[in-house]
């Protein structure tokens, strides 16, 4: 009875609870939160003091008195109030318009969980989404989401790779009648390729750059692969605009601000493209190498499906330009870039809310207190 009673002032939400963004998609409706896993917090009081892209733009800047957190790391919370604040601050947003009484919301929430993290870091995602005000929580395993959101038959006796590449860890799994028969979870992603750009400006060139530059040289002038792949397979999903860059283009080049090591002083440096695929490339490299290993553990007919149906590619981070390129040529398989790949997760968990029975089979841990 109270179920039904709640539904009338709630609306079910998908929540992909990212390292780097967190994305929330209303049923029936689409994406309506698409913003940074960032609190800014005063550190004597507590108070939050802004959320999501505000908060973004403090990082590097505060003062003493207030700190600049992710609640998130490598996809497990690592501030609970801080969590437990970012889920409340967004489910009390996306009832403030088109619900008849916005403080009685309590919504059903799916939300993506890395397939590694414990059953302590579950239940504590579990947990923070309830104190939000959460009704029900679902934890769905983000490759399972990932490839739902994909349109990818979960079901079928066929075997499908997929690699879900995101801020803080990358997902890597073989899914097969409904579950994950072999999977790898590294907490290696789009935020180690920052980091490895930091440490590779520092090194070679003296500058120490912040984090919101490195991001921004990565989405840029990033790329993990020099050249296109002689193993291009033709019937891959990818639009026509990210084809003729990689025919097209030549040198990328960025002019970036940043503090000498000797001097201390401000100082403006020319990056090229070259230098950053240099940067990232051992990040690459790890990805690509566990891929190639989850695939040698997969069983031959699960492999033989991979071969014919391609790697499918999700997370913000597979938008590397080349990414796709470098991983058809070690691994000698398709690979298809999903359409939209920041948000199959969240398309996944909004698919399933619809879905009960779907829901029950695919769910890891949920429902009420």
């Amino acid at each position: 009875m109270f179920d039904s009673i709640f539904s009338l002032f709630s609306h079910d939400l998908g929540i992909d609870l990212g390292t780097a963004n967190t994305l929330v998609f209303i049923k029936g409706k689409g994406i309506a939160i698409r913003e940074p896993s960032i609190v800014a917090r005063h550190n004597k009081s507590k108070q939050i003091i802004s959320i999501g892209s505000e908060a973004k733009k403090m990082m590097g800047k505060t003062p003493s008195t207030i700190s600049v957190i992710r609640p998130l790391e490598h996809g497990v919370i690592s501030d609970f109030d801080a969590a437990s604040y970012l889920i409340s601050y967004y489910i009390k947003k996306v009832h403030e318009f088109g619900t008849p009484l916005p403080g009685l919301a309590r919504p059903r929430v799916a939300i993506g969980i890395p397939s590694g993290i414990t059953e302590v870091e579950r239940r504590a995602v579990w947990e923070a989404a309830l104190q939000a005000g959460a009704r029900e929580c679902f934890l769905i395993e983000e490759p399972m989401a990932a490839a739902i959101g994909a349109n990818v038959s979960v079901f079928e006796p066929t075997g499908v790779l997929i690699v879900d590449i995101g801020g803080g860890t990358t997902e890597i799994a073989v899914i097969s009648l409904g579950g994950i028969v072999v999977n790898r979870s590294l907490k290696v992603a789009g935020d180690e390729m920052d980091q490895a750009i930091v440490h590779y400006i520092r090194l070679r060139h003296g500058i120490l750059l912040g984090e919101r530059t490195a991001e921004e040289l990565k989405i840029k002038i990033g790329s993990a692969y020099k050249k296109n792949s002689k193993f291009k397979i033709q019937n891959l999903k990818l639009k026509e605009d990210r084809e003729e860059k990689k025919e097209e283009r030549g040198e990328r080049v960025m002019v970036v601000s940043g503090r000498d090591i000797e001097t201390g002083l401000p100082k403006s440096l020319r990056i090229n493209e070259t230098e950053i695929r240099e940067a990232v490339g051992p990040v690459v490299n790890q990805i690509v190498d566990s891929i190639s290993e989850v695939i040698e553990e997969t069983p031959p007919e699960l492999t033989a499906d991979i071969l014919e149906h391609g790697i499918i590619l999700t997370g913000g981070s597979s938008l590397l330009l080349g990414i796709d390129d470098l991983i058809i040529e070690r691994t000698k398989i398709p690979v298809i870039v999903a359409d939209d790949p920041l948000t199959t997760v969240v398309r996944g968990t909004a698919k399933l809310l619809e879905d009960k029975i779907l829901l029950d089979r695919v769910k890891v841990t949920g429902g009420l207190r």
